[in-house]
């Protein structure tokens, strides 16, 4: 808690947001309390509609497979999450190799560890990187039209569930070829950190793609709004 007179450098922020620590500015002796969402809508129209479909069972798989239809680019028959995810987890594994090969790259499959996202082979470890982006696009995305992070529709554990189902809709457009690209550059170039080049990647396809309006957009089709 910080009280009047204080100041924030961006280093600060960017610290506490990692360590999941809150920050918060309180008037002197503690008798005004602050804090500053300015991405949030005036609105709770969107969340509402969210918490409803989430709520009941048949709209709630009817999203997830609307979501499905917007990665793969076709219905599934199936009505089953569990059933559905099998699929998509086998339609992924193709991309996987489709895009590295794309790149020259040779590819031995997707190996995440959760304790040590950094341990693995290179193109492992820009994947990481890459998905630590575009989660980030679909976290601005969800706080600007005023989703619940919480309430995903194929995630379901995570604290940030509906910002994985977002992100995964651009997983084979723009993650896997952000990733690779950065991944085949660095093995070419050695001296070239990994992560600077993913972030250079993200960030230019972030721009080209406009991720940020197509990702609000999406989220306002998902649920009908406007």
């Amino acid at each position: 808690m910080l009280g009047p007179g204080s100041s924030v450098t961006h280093d600060a922020l960017r610290i506490l947001a990692r360590h999941n620590t809150g920050l918060a500015a309180v008037g002197q002796d503690g008798v005004r309390f602050y804090t500053a969402p300015p991405l949030l809508p005036d609105a709770s129209e969107l969340a509402r509609r969210q918490a409803r479909a989430w709520a009941d069972p048949e709209v709630r798989l009817s999203i997830a497979r609307r979501m499905y239809a917007w990665r793969l680019g076709e219905v599934l028959p199936a009505r089953d999450l569990d059933v559905l995810r099998g699929i998509e987890g086998a339609r992924i594994k193709e991309s996987y190799k489709l895009v590295a090969a794309r790149f020259g790259l040779i590819w031995g499959g997707r190996r995440y560890d959760r304790a040590n996202p950094s341990h693995g082979d290179v193109p492992n470890q820009a994947i990481n990187h890459a998905a630590s982006a575009i989660e980030g696009v679909a976290a601005i995305g969800v706080a600007c039209t005023g989703a619940i992070p919480q309430l995903g529709f194929i995630h379901e554990d995570s604290g940030q569930s509906f910002v994985l189902d977002i992100a995964d809709l651009v997983r084979v457009d723009a993650t896997l070829p952000v990733a690779f690209g950065a991944a085949k550059e660095h093995l070419a170039h050695p001296d070239r950190p990994l992560e600077q080049l993913v972030r250079r990647g993200a960030a230019e396809t972030i721009r080209r793609q406009k991720l940020i309006p197509t990702m609000i957009e999406r989220i306002k089709e998902l649920f009908e709004l406007g």
